[in-house]
């Protein structure tokens, strides 16, 4: 069956779509469905994608694409509305990226339609009322309740009028709020006298947490804010812009223009319609200098209405319903959300270990019973189809308070989606088979195509009960992730889209391992159920398997979603955690694949221990390892084989607390300010900071050589940590250099994947792919940049020189010497290496390096997939091959120690 799966769209939350649809195009079930990306632009164009572009990190590392794209207008990221280009320009940008196709073609194209799309015109019934109208099944609800579940405030009037309890509010026009300078007073005296602080305020039809905010004093000030917040305006006043250098006025300009935490563009300044970030910069000098005091924007995506609610204090929860076989509502285990602010906002919900989700809720199995019964109840009442997912709060009276109803999830690979079907046993390639069966049939209530739907569905039940049936001789491999640095987190991410891109590829068998313990205690596996390899945080899963059990209530699902589970899981599935040793390992797994960052993994260490057993793996050899993680080391080694290197210093623990004065002068002597300062072992942007001065470095210093794990609540805040960002706890961090571009005519910072092979001659063959232009809004790459859906920008490949025959010159220059790079530290299997590129008159290239990566990350979107994708690798292709040669790899290993 051909999925057409439709994903981007023209909401604020795109990207997070657009992630979504990637998630479902990996883990559909290839043996029953053909895939078919439909990528939906922000104007509305729908386009027949290239599959090498969805393994993009974001919408904007590809489209507009870079042709498109004139140099003075590539000082921020855009996208393609801000060209504003004429119907012939956007046909030239479709092309390049795919196909420009119409609803009327959906038919020739697809036989159904997975809806990946959020917000407005995804959710709220306007791409179902195509579908409906060209006759195609798709997933989900219908119009009807997806317009109710695209809009807070009539949800509100809704549930009131049922019973349903739900959090006291009140509703703001657009036009009440803009018509009457005195209408914003009236209206704050008004909520001073209906609420109690704190109170939340937020939009009326956006998701993701975009738009809201909790206003904890009675100020008329930052309740205005708040309000143009939701309605998506702002005031700039001349006295802050003057205020500004030319970065931080970039970066105000960045903040504003961006569609989740900004006001996002297109604006409007009184008559003046305005769509890149560039005229918005010298708009807004141009009215300043004329002597204006304040300037409002206004984002054409606006709200009609915002809404204002009490404040709940209490557990948060999402629960995610869906229907049995005959149709009546299943609550999957709610989820409790445990987040550090009173805002489970876009970055806790989407970057891996910022908060974490507990399964099911903590609490007693009769209130856990409740909260499943007041969500089945408003599904029903509400008239969705198929699933949903439904949030609430449980206040500390034991009062359930049931908020925004969404007609879909988010689809990201730990969403609640996922994550709350592998409870009861359910992949996520199965999970979307379900979804996939459940829709046709409630499409054949509504649709004139009936016959159509009954052959897709017949066909499908034949396919299903041969898949059931079917038993074949597969590899068995185990992918291994977790461990106990800093990059736990990617790790998991990492290690769970191996998994599941192996699972879903059919050729495998394959077996998801969490390493946990520590170098002091010894290192302990643990074979992993679906419902433990869903979570996104490493320290829950860490704490789930030495006393892991299933509540009473989860069974109980369990037993209510037979039908489900007995249709569309697999036989004999393993519900619980099971430790294992090494040696049981080995006659499990005819493979390992390392999916781990930092210590241990990339230190030589696991590698060692595989190679005890005769475990093929994954990557470099344990010397080559344990000289790549050492970022000091790999430098020196790279300088004095006459590489380019920044200047560096190891600082070291014990020196420091002899006499810190006499090794800050020392490390002066050497480097100037500004300069880096980071961990020698870590990555992931891991504590990467940017020292100005002496202070600064006494700070990181002390934070890094500090004698407790824990880091103090001084430290984070004097280091400007994010909310439960972590910081390392080491004996020795490394002073590098900050590389510029000195009198180079051009400078970028780049990072490139390799593939190693054997020849015919058994002779080692370097790929080394096309780099990646990585562009750091701040100066250095941030865990958001790097991880975050829709954050930062890599362009592949990279722009060395705007003539493309001297760029490809330039890049097998950069290419060759990463290539000896790579020779030299005995890389093998696959690696990624960042570096920095001056680019010099006559077209000369300089590469001073930065690091090397011998376990790069391999989560969804990560740069060494968009960069294998131009070689022809599709991501299962390309861990396939690195696959093929561990084994290869290990048989000439047995063979060479045989004939020793």
């Amino acid at each position: 069956m051909r999925i057409g799966i439709l994903f981007g769209g023209r909401s604020r939350e795109r990207e997070i779509s657009f992630a979504g649809g990637r998630t479902v195009y990996d883990l559909l079930d290839k043996s029953l469905f053909e895939p078919i990306p439909v990528f939906i632009d922000s104007l509305g164009n729908f386009i027949l994608l290239d599959w090498q572009y969805l393994y993009k990190g974001s919408i904007r590392d590809f489209y507009p694409p870079v042709s498109s794209i004139k140099n003075d207008e590539s000082k921020y990221q855009i996208y393609i509305e801000s060209l504003q280009l004429n119907e012939k320009g956007i046909d030239e940008a479709i092309s390049k990226v795919g196909k420009k196709i119409h609803p009327e073609d959906f038919k020739n194209l697809f036989d159904f339609a997975f809806l990946a799309l959020h917000g407005p015109y995804g959710e709220d019934g306007s791409i179902q009322g195509i579908l409906d109208f060209y006759d195609i099944p798709y997933s989900g609800s219908g119009i009807l309740p997806s317009a109710i579940g695209i809009n807070k405030i009539l949800q509100k009037q809704l549930m009131a009028d049922m019973g349903v309890k739900a959090a006291q509010s009140e509703s703001l026009t657009r036009d009440y709020w803009m018509s009457n300078p005195e209408n914003p007073s009236k209206f704050f005296r008004k909520i001073q006298e209906q609420f109690s602080l704190p109170v939340v305020i937020k939009s009326s039809t956006q998701g993701s947490s975009i738009g809201i905010s909790i206003l904890k004093e009675w100020d008329f000030e930052t309740f205005t804010q708040a309000i143009d917040k939701s309605f998506f305006t702002k005031e700039i006043m001349a006295s802050d812009w003057q205020k500004l250098g030319p970065e931080e006025k970039k970066e105000f300009i960045r903040d504003t223009c961006d569609i989740y935490t900004g006001t996002g563009i297109p604006f409007r300044i009184g008559e003046k319609t305005i769509y890149h970030p560039n005229e918005l910069e010298q708009v807004i000098d141009k009215v300043f200098a004329t002597g204006e005091h304040v300037i409002v924007l206004e984002s054409l995506q606006t709200e009609p209405e915002v809404l204002i609610e009490e404040f709940i204090e209490g557990k948060e929860f999402s629960c995610i319903v869906v229907e049995g076989e005959n149709g009546e509502p299943i609550a999957l285990p709610p989820t409790e959300i445990i987040k550090q602010s009173a805002i489970f906002d876009y970055r806790a919900k989407y970057l891996p270990g910022i908060a974490r989700k507990i399964t099911p809720i903590r609490l007693q199995e009769e209130k856990i019973k409740e909260i499943i019964s007041s969500c089945e109840n408003l599904y029903s009442k509400l008239h969705f189809d198929v699933y949903a997912r439904i949030d609430g709060l449980l206040n500390k009276d034991g009062m359930i308070y049931l908020n925004d109803p969404n007609t879909t999830s988010g689809m990201l690979p730990s969403s609640f989606f996922f994550h709350q079907a592998a409870e009861i046993g359910l992949s996520p390639g199965q999970f979307l088979t379900y979804i996939i069966h459940k829709s046709l049939e409630k499409r054949l209530g509504s649709s004139h195509n009936a016959i159509h739907i009954n052959s897709l569905l017949s066909i499908l039940n034949n396919k299903l009960s041969t898949l059931h049936s079917a038993t074949s001789e597969k590899m068995n491999i185990a992918v291994i992730f977790g461990g106990y640095s800093t990059e736990r987190h990617i790790s998991v991410e990492s290690g769970r889209n191996v998994f599941e891109k192996l699972s879903s590829s059919g050729k495998y068998n394959v077996m998801p391992v969490f390493l946990s313990g520590n170098s002091e205690n010894g290192l302990e596996f643990y074979v992993l159920p679906m419902s433990l390899l869903l979570k996104d945080n490493a320290d829950d899963i860490r704490e789930k398997p030495a006393h892991f059990s299933i509540a009473p209530v989860i069974n109980e699902i369990i037993a209510k979603a037979n039908y489900i589970t007995s249709t569309f899981s697999s036989k004999g599935y393993e519900f619980y955690p099971r430790k294992i040793t090494l040696d049981e390992l080995s006659g499990m797994a005819d493979f390992v694949f390392l999916g781990l960052h930092g210590r241990p993994g990339e230190d030589g260490q696991i590698q060692r221990l595989l190679e005890e057993k005769n475990i093929p793996y994954n990557g470099s050899g344990p010397e080559s390892s344990a000289i790549t993680i050492d970022k000091y080391l790999t430098n020196e080694i790279l300088k004095a084989n006459g590489f380019d290197v920044p200047d560096h210093f190891l600082v070291e623990k014990e020196s420091w607390l002899k006499d810190p004065h006499s090794l800050i002068e020392e490390i002066e002597s050497n480097i100037h300010y500004p300069f880096i300062a980071k961990p020698s072992d870590d990555g992931c942007s891991s504590a990467v900071k940017k020292i100005i001065g002496r202070d600064e470095l006494v700070v990181f210093a002390e934070a890094m050589f500090r004698d407790v794990e824990e880091l103090p609540a001084i430290m984070s805040e004097n280091l400007g940590l994010k909310t439960n960002e972590e910081f390392p706890l080491k004996n020795f961090f490394v002073v590098e250099e900050l590389v510029d571009a000195r009198d180079a005519t051009h400078f970028l910072e780049i990072t490139c994947g390799l593939l190693t092979s054997y020849n015919k001659d058994n002779n080692l063959v370097y790929e080394v792919f096309e780099p990646s232009e990585a562009l750091a809004m701040k100066g250095i790459l941030s865990l958001e940049e790097k991880f975050l859906a829709g954050e930062g920008q890599n362009i592949t490949p990279a722009r060395f020189n705007e003539d493309s025959l001297i760029n490809a010159t330039i890049s097998n220059q950069v290419k060759a010497v990463l290539e000896q790079a790579a020779r030299l530290l005995n890389i093998e299997g696959y690696s990624r290496i960042d570096a920095f590129v001056r680019i010099f008159p006559e077209n000369k290239a300089e590469v001073i390096f930065i690091e090397v990566n011998s376990l790069p990350g391999l989560t969804p979107a990560t740069v060494i997939f968009h960069q294998a994708a131009l070689k022809g690798y599709k991501p299962f292709e390309f861990l396939d091959q690195i696959i093929r040669f561990g084994l290869t790899k290990s048989k000439k290993s047995e063979y060479h120690t045989a004939n020793q």
